[in-house]
């Protein structure tokens, strides 16, 4: 048994947490919040191998140039001068392309299908406390050029083996008895599920707890402690705190805790927003996302979640309300039935996405420290892909052989 510290205390240090705390290890979660709050709270919620398209792929550029034209579209990049975005920016434009896009499938493929199973196992044995459905999920079209691409894309879904259906408007309604759908039609992943986030996050937190992780909450990292090509102590507000061997698990701060450590990391903060609302008494049955508009819907219990927008505006940027007006009249116009009101301001979630350039996790050693591991980048895809990371990332600490090849996250791929 050795003694690990885990830094950050979202979906990926908790999941690395988890597995690194069944293999027996001393583990102590460091993290500046409460376990509270963060992206980890606020998302979808989905469990989706149905994404295995990565996010830098052919079409995103010019799609990304149109909507930048619009501060209230899916996707918004604030102009600035920025040295650490322009140099991910250039990289993000190398990796869309086709033959890069099909090499990072495969691996994206595996670490989703990896982690589904790890967290059907995970709710076997915690017990489904986070309301874990599978029930898959609909990709939703209005117009008929949107269709055809999520039809050729439910081909490719089907030469990986991933279930797909493709349905006509009439089928869609069919599937929701209890509200209108307005649609062209749709694609439904049925191997895709979605849970409650926050729900998840406070069972993984009292589970820790209960069997003997420590946690450090409302503490500042300062820097790092070094010897050789080891690290040696975490800097903290409260004091040094040692261990044999660290993870790095910030979230969208990683490129700065990288830095602390002379590790230069490409990643931008993508700020996401999400609305929820209680007590549906006519609520969807399925998950869905509004492709034309990039929507994200999901269900949970009598509460609708619906949440969006990739905003690249750097941490801290304040909340833009028409970026979330935005997601509020799309869903209005899939679903003109929901009765809803749009929230007061102060109800709205925001949180960071920490987004690689070519949309694969950063899950590794490099080779500058024999005994701190990296775990992050991983976008849209936390939830998605946390079980799957916390094993991985237990498996690299004990330098034993991984569950799947984990060459295409290798943290210095850029370099």
């Amino acid at each position: 048994m050795s003694k690990v510290i885990v830094t950050g205390g979202g979906i990926i240090g908790l999941c690395s947490a988890y597995y690194l705390n069944k293999a027996g290890h001393d583990v102590t979660v460091i993290d500046k919040g409460k376990i509270a709050e963060g992206t980890s709270f606020g998302n979808a919620g989905y469990i989706c191998p149905s994404h295995f398209i990565p996010l830098a792929s052919p079409g995103i550029i010019a799609m990304g140039l149109k909507w930048m034209l619009s501060s209230s579209s899916p996707f918004y990049i604030k102009p600035r001068l920025d040295w650490d975005l322009i140099k991910w920016g250039l990289q993000f434009w190398k990796s869309s392309g086709r033959s890069t896009m099909e090499k990072n499938i495969r691996p994206l493929h595996e670490i989703l299908q990896l982690s589904r199973a790890l967290t059907i196992q995970m709710r076997n044995d915690l017990g489904n406390h986070f309301q874990m459905e599978e029930k898959g999920c609909l990709m939703l079209y209005k117009s008929a050029h949107t269709e055809k691409h999520e039809i050729e894309m439910a081909h490719d879904a089907k030469a990986l083996n991933i279930p797909t259906q493709v349905l006509n408007a009439k089928e869609v309604q069919a599937l929701e008895p209890a509200v209108e759908v307005d649609v062209r039609g749709g694609v439904l992943y049925p191997f895709d599920a979605h849970l409650n986030p926050s729900d998840l996050m406070h069972v993984l937190h009292e589970h820790l707890k209960a069997n003997g992780v420590e946690f450090m909450l409302e503490t500042t990292i300062n820097g790092f402690e070094r010897a050789a090509n080891k690290v040696t102590g975490v800097k903290t507000d409260k004091g040094l705190v040692s261990a044999d061997a660290y993870v790095l698990a910030t979230g969208s701060w990683l490129p700065f805790t990288g830095r602390d450590l002379g590790i230069d990391m490409l990643l931008q903060a993508g700020k996401g927003y999400s609305m929820t609302f209680g007590d549906m008494q006519q609520n969807l049955k399925h998950p869905a996302i509004l492709v034309d508009d990039r929507v994200a819907m999901t269900p949970l219990g009598n509460e609708l979640r619906m949440g969006g927008t990739m905003e690249i505006s750097g941490i801290g940027s304040p909340m833009l309300i028409k970026r979330a007006k935005a997601i509020f009249h799309s869903a209005q116009q899939y679903y003109p039935s929901l009765d809803l009101e749009f929230p007061s301001p102060s109800t709205i979630w925001h949180g960071w996405r920490p987004l690689s350039p070519d949309g694969l996790p950063y899950i590794g050693k490099h080779h500058q420290f024999d005994n701190l591991t990296f775990a992050g980048g991983h976008g849209m895809l936390g939830i998605s892909l946390a079980a799957a990371t916390g094993q991985l990332v237990q498996q690299t600490v004990e330098g034993v052989s991984t569950s799947i090849d984990t060459k295409a996250f290798s943290v210095e791929r850029f370099n």
